[in-house]
């Protein structure tokens, strides 16, 4: 399902890979083209799916099962679709999303084991079939993202308290899901400057803005 009014993007990447930073610069470069952004993050960006990313970061929470964690996802998930991301799309705006479905099928599926089309089966409905227009794939080497982490003083939560085997197992989830999905996905090294990134992202941007006739051509 795609929305007919709004645009959909979504940053995907190991945690330390800068998808902060280069969303907030996205927001900012959208609204200065004057369009109305929305930004939501997974797990979260409800009452509800907060509650649950509770569960699922808190480092005292012990999860045996691969499974209740794909299950917890993927019901903040469907409540942030039912809640947020639909009503901004269908109202016009441009949606941009920390995480998505790819995330739980890089997490759960490539690192944790779980059947990679299971999970996109079950990611799909509880979507309701939504999936973005684009997705950035801050691709980054698992060490540098340790130490931005440890950088950034804030303390771990439970996921990143997870090994570095674990972690190598996510990146190179991701790679496979964006080359699986090339129009989709844009993979950019999260090792370039702060404003090499955004170049990149701001031009993919302005392509689709551009595809779906929201702006004329800028090229």
């Amino acid at each position: 399902m795609k929305s007919k009014k709004g645009i959909f993007i979504t940053f995907e990447g190991i945690d330390g890979s800068g998808k902060t930073t280069q969303i907030k610069l996205l927001d900012d470069f959208i609204a200065s083209l004057g369009f109305e952004t929305l930004l939501t993050r997974e797990p979260g960006g409800t009452k509800i799916g907060d509650m649950i990313r509770d569960i699922l970061l808190d480092p005292e929470n012990k999860i045996a099962s691969a499974r209740t964690e794909t299950f917890l996802f993927q019901a903040s998930r469907a409540e942030l679709v039912s809640e947020v991301i639909i009503p901004g799309l269908d109202s016009g705006k441009v949606v941009i999303c920390d995480r998505f479905f790819d995330s739980t099928v890089a997490y759960q599926g490539f690192a944790r084991g779980l059947e990679e089309k299971e999970i996109r089966r079950m990611s799909l409905w509880a979507t309701s079939g939504l999936e973005p227009d684009l997705t950035f794939l801050l691709s980054l080497d698992v060490t540098d993202g340790e130490m931005r982490i440890d950088a950034n003083k804030k303390g771990r939560d439970r996921i990143e308290f997870e090994k570095k085997e674990f972690k190598e197992k996510i990146r190179k989830g991701y790679l496979n899901i964006a080359r699986k999905f090339p129009s989709r996905f844009v993979i950019i090294d999260a090792a370039l400057p702060v404003q090499g990134i955004f170049e990149i992202i701001k031009d993919s941007t302005l392509k689709l803005l551009v595809e779906r006739g929201w702006i004329k051509n800028a090229f």
